[in-house]
């Protein structure tokens, strides 16, 4: 790759895990410091805990997570990949910083804050779009496996689940992360750094 030239990374979220939340604002940051551009891609928990055994109170927030999916699918589908950023930065804004209920009005409205026809918040309640949510799914979690969740990252051959971070790290911080991300999921063989999380996500 000769200097300069951009690094092509996809990036696979639902829109309803802030984890992948935080993920995707230090994937902006790290395309202030480091020449990155990331592709944006829908995967789906609710389509990742199928026919699992969940709590309770966990399996209502996964049945409430096909709504956002469909529509996400349902924009591409209609304007093109390129527009799955700014939709999803529409409705994480809602759903984590300004903790809107996840429903069609909290839909709709990040629909046309993105430029986006409000109408496609009926695909929340349809299934006419499953097909290619669970294609896009797919093409995500082939490349790292099903025990892990969003978000998943590719980047020059190489796919992982992460990082799970909070908050979001910014500016050289962000860089340095990102770089060190790189070498450690390019060393062949490796597959895991975890430590148990002591404390919540945080938007700031």
């Amino acid at each position: 790759m000769s200097e300069g030239t951009p690094t092509e990374t996809d990036f696979w979220f639902d829109p309803v895990c802030p984890w992948a939340w935080i993920a995707s604002r230090w994937m902006h940051e790290v395309e202030r410091q480091r020449p990155v551009v990331t592709r944006w891609h829908v995967m789906s928990l609710a389509v990742l805990n199928e026919g699992r055994e969940l709590p309770r109170k966990y399996r209502e927030v996964i049945d409430d997570a096909w709504g956002p999916v469909r529509v996400c699918i349902a924009a591409e589908q209609k304007y093109g990949p390129e527009i799955l950023g700014r939709l999803y930065t529409e409705l994480g804004i809602r759903f984590h910083h300004e903790k809107a209920p996840r429903d069609r009005a909290t839909v709709a409205a990040a629909l046309v804050a993105a430029g986006l026809d409000a109408d496609l918040a009926d695909a929340m309640d349809s299934t006419a779009h499953d097909a290619a949510l669970r294609a896009s799914h797919r093409d995500g979690m082939d490349r790292v496996g099903y025990d892990v969740g969003t978000p998943v990252i590719a980047v020059g051959g190489t796919a992982f689940f992460g990082p799970v971070i909070t908050p979001v790290p910014r500016g050289e911080a962000a860089a340095r992360l990102w770089d060190g991300v790189l070498l450690v999921t390019g060393t062949d063989g490796f597959y895991e750094l975890k430590r148990t999380r002591d404390r919540g996500p945080s938007f700031d």
